[in-house]
């Protein structure tokens, strides 16, 4: 070990004298070698950015805000369901920048997976040929659904996310927009064979749009489990949001920006469109959901008033949502 640290130390001052201009970090190179352990690394990592204790120089508020955000959308969130999984493949966010009201934002971008497909099944597209509008919808919800798409400036990540579920943007068979916002649906052309499901435009591949019935009262089913619900607001009146029922962790939504994140009840009205209606909506879905998936933060729990009976059988089997090693927050 002696002689490969004495080597390594000798290396790294020769890079130094022979390449000045490149940045080298000897911890970062430890840790790649497998002379430093990983939990150090992730410690490190930890507190720089929390800004504080690391080794490294403290991280500035504008890196140490964009060094989370890219934590953050470098993690998913997996939630098993039966017969739909959810991955929260990256994680929204919205943060002030510079003086004024300026600010900062992405959407969340959510994967909803049949548990039946699996990478080696046929793409099959929706059939042009196919009116009826119900049978339509089921047959695009047979492969993969993404909800929304971020920006166009987030294509990378966008494919890079959907690489590390093995997928590629041809796998696709549907395509839910919340609302029609540029950080929500900004990469739709990487979608051409899926169908649309945007606000309450739905269309086939090449461009057939078929009506609807999709209301408040009347959502849109498709599959077992799996509804695409009216709950304006936000952006007007033509908001959808996404119903997966029989998870492990109960029935999640993806809301768009109906809640942009937890805790924004003194912010939201003056983001909407519609406060009433969106006051309706998120009352709606508070009403259904265990988790939320807002749009510009992380995933977090309803939780709901219960018994003493039901609090003492449920208190040891609440599974947990884990984002990164960051615990989820929670909406009362």
């Amino acid at each position: 070990m002696a002689m490969l640290l004495l080597f390594f130390f000798f290396f790294f001052f020769f890079l130094r004298a022979t390449r000045p201009g490149v940045q080298l970090n000897v911890l970062d190179i430890l840790y790649d070698l497998h002379i430093l352990p990983a939990s150090r690394r992730l410690l490190n990592e930890k507190r720089t950015l929390e800004g504080g204790g690391a080794i490294s120089p403290p991280l500035s508020v504008h890196e140490r805000s964009s060094a989370h955000r890219a934590a953050a959308r470098r993690h998913p969130l997996l939630v098993p369901g039966d017969p739909y999984s959810v991955v929260v493949l990256l994680q929204g966010y919205a943060e002030p920048e510079g003086v004024g009201e300026a600010l900062r934002a992405d959407g969340s971008v959510t994967l909803v997976l049949p548990q039946a497909w699996g990478p080696a099944s046929s793409h099959r597209e929706p059939s042009p040929e196919s009116h009826e509008v119900k049978t339509a919808l089921e047959e695009a919800a047979r492969g993969p659904i993404l909800v929304d798409t971020a920006g166009p400036w987030a294509r990378e990540a966008l494919l890079g996310a959907l690489a590390g579920q093995g997928l590629a943007p041809g796998d696709v068979t549907l395509v839910v927009g919340t609302h029609g916002h540029s950080d929500h649906i900004g990469n739709l052309g990487l979608f051409p064979r899926a169908a649309l499901l945007v606000s309450h435009d739905f269309c086939l591949p090449g461009g057939l749009y078929l009506p609807h019935g999709l209301a408040e009262e009347r959502p849109l089913r498709l599959g077992p489990g799996l509804e695409v619900w009216a709950t304006p607001g936000h952006g007007g009146q033509r908001d959808v949001s996404v119903v997966v029922a029989g998870t492990t962790l109960g029935t999640v939504m993806v809301v768009g920006d109906v809640f942009e994140r937890d805790g924004d009840e003194d912010s939201w009205q003056a983001l909407s469109e519609d406060p009433v209606a969106q006051k309706r909506s998120r009352k709606r879905i508070l009403g259904t959901a265990d988790v939320i998936v807002p749009g510009h933060g992380a995933p977090f729990r309803v939780i709901r008033e219960a018994s003493p009976s039901e609090t003492e059988g449920q208190r040891n089997s609440q599974p947990e949502l884990v984002i990164g090693d960051k615990e989820p927050t929670v909406h009362r």
